[in-house]
């Protein structure tokens, strides 16, 4: 298979999945600014959700752009990344409708850990495919950023039970740690 079918599945999906979850959004009950007030934590996890899932489509592009070739287990790694993106629009109603309950926090913590894990793991599969000097393997380094961020994600899901407001700053410091450009893959594809 062709990388660009690939890259063209996982942007339908990616797009499939920021699509179910702006379609949970309710319409506030009046048409007072204060009506929205009700549906503020609901809109506030759909953004972070949103930026998360722009992260990962933004990564794996640039990541599929340095790769020359995959193979079966690429494939089977990308649906695993898929499947718990998939999961995200769910994780995402759940703590939105019980902003501080610590079940639905532990549990979108730990569907982005899994996110994440699975991001690892396809990196890991597609730089098993090239050499270790290839365009994918200078691009993606030690990769210590994506070593760095499960961290926070691993302590949000404790952080929940006893401080979950220390758990969303766990998800936002993620989400600021990945908006910062990372220029590791363009300054290699240029």
């Amino acid at each position: 298979m062709h990388k660009g079918r690939l890259e063209a599945f996982s942007d339908g999906v990616m797009a499939i999945l920021i699509t179910i979850m702006v379609l949970e959004l309710r319409i506030p009950k009046g048409p007072d600014i204060r009506d929205l007030l009700p549906v503020l934590p609901v809109i506030c996890t759909y953004a972070l959700s949103f930026i998360f899932l722009a992260i990962y489509w933004n990564n794996h592009h640039h990541m599929l752009q340095a790769t020359d070739r995959i193979s079966g287990d690429v494939l089977w790694a990308n649906a695993h990344l898929l499947f718990w993106l998939s999961l995200v629009p769910f994780t995402t109603a759940w703590m939105g409708q019980h902003a501080w309950a610590p079940w639905p926090i532990a549990t979108y913590g730990a569907n982005l850990l899994l996110c994440g894990l699975a991001y690892y793991i396809l990196a890991h599969r597609l730089l098993a495919h090239h050499a270790s000097d290839s365009r994918l393997a200078r691009a993606l380094g030690d990769d210590l950023k994506g070593k760095i961020s499960l961290i926070p994600y691993i302590a949000s899901i404790p952080l929940a039970f006893y401080y979950p407001a220390l758990s969303y700053a766990c998800f936002i410091g993620v989400a600021m740690m990945w908006l910062a450009p990372d220029k590791r893959i363009e300054r290699v594809l240029e």
